[in-house]
């Protein structure tokens, strides 16, 4: 399995034959966009991802929750890639918004499970990062069709889920916020587990154990890719850098997932945005 990182929790999966978008942010609008401003789907930028990267066989993309920073380029890409977009409510009236047509929205529910081409994947309930001041939206919903260009502000969590991958023999384990409901994971292995990491850095000693207990102790998986650590709010067209530092301290947050890692003899890899992996 090819397996592309464009930020954030941005993945695409590549079997050879079909391709799989989980979430879908490659515009990574300015922090003072995000406060002040409204912002469209930078096309220029995603017609040059789709066209350097290959992405010609887009079958569906899934969509974890609908803040901007997962959902906001899934309409343009949608239409652009003739693929479906599964997600909630809220999380399809953004693609309603981007006039994706109806036809091609997949409302999706907690443990339902869809097969798409090559692919098995399960629905599970999972919950956000706690709030903070850019994201004290939890649990409200998008209940009208979100038209760009819109406040980032707009893009309303709308329920979050993980993603339980099965394709060519081997489990995936899509986790992107930092947190945890406890046994979510009980009966679940996985080979790859791609663990959002947000928020580990301020988690203090119970939570950071509890959280790697509820994920990575549960799952067992034979390699660890951290997701969500670098700043969304800096072009995919600039060098990487971690989160900006008043939220998080990136190399904090490694150190502690390395140290886990470490100690119980699980390989960790950090993937940089816009590069792939063969998994």
């Amino acid at each position: 399995m090819k397996i592309t990182f464009f930020g954030t929790t941005t993945l695409l999966f590549d079997d050879g034959t079909d391709q799989i978008l989980f979430d879908a942010h490659l515009t990574r609008p300015s922090l003072p966009k995000y406060i002040l401003g409204k912002k469209p789907t930078n096309t220029e930028l995603v017609d040059e991802m789709i066209k350097t990267h290959k992405i010609d066989r887009l079958r569906a993309i899934f969509v974890s929750h609908s803040h901007h920073d997962h959902v906001m380029d899934a309409p343009y890409i949608a239409n652009k890639c003739g693929a479906e977009i599964y997600g909630s409510s809220s999380a399809l009236n953004v693609a309603r918004g981007g006039d994706v047509p109806e036809d091609r929205l997949v409302l999706f529910d907690y443990n339902e499970t869809f097969k798409v081409g090559g692919y098995t994947i399960k629905v599970i309930p999972s919950i956000h990062s706690k709030p903070t001041i850019l994201n004290n939206d939890l649990g409200q919903t998008i209940d009208e069709p979100l038209r760009q260009p819109a406040k980032l502000r707009n893009y309303k969590e709308g329920g979050s889920f993980d993603f339980y991958v099965e394709a060519q023999g081997k489990r995936y384990m899509i986790r992107p916020s930092f947190n945890y409901i406890t046994g979510q994971m009980d009966g679940y292995k996985a080979d790859v587990l791609f663990l959002g990491v947000a928020g580990l850095q301020k988690a203090d000693k119970a939570t950071e154990k509890t959280f790697f207990a509820e994920t990575i102790e549960k799952l067992e998986p034979e390699l660890v890719i951290p997701l969500h650590w670098d700043n969304f709010f800096s072009p995919l067209t600039k060098p990487v850098v971690g989160m900006p530092r008043l939220v998080e301290k990136t190399e904090v947050v490694f150190f502690k997932l390395a140290n886990y890692c470490e100690a119980k003899d699980i390989p960790l890899i950090v993937q940089i945005p816009k590069t792939s992996i063969i998994i």
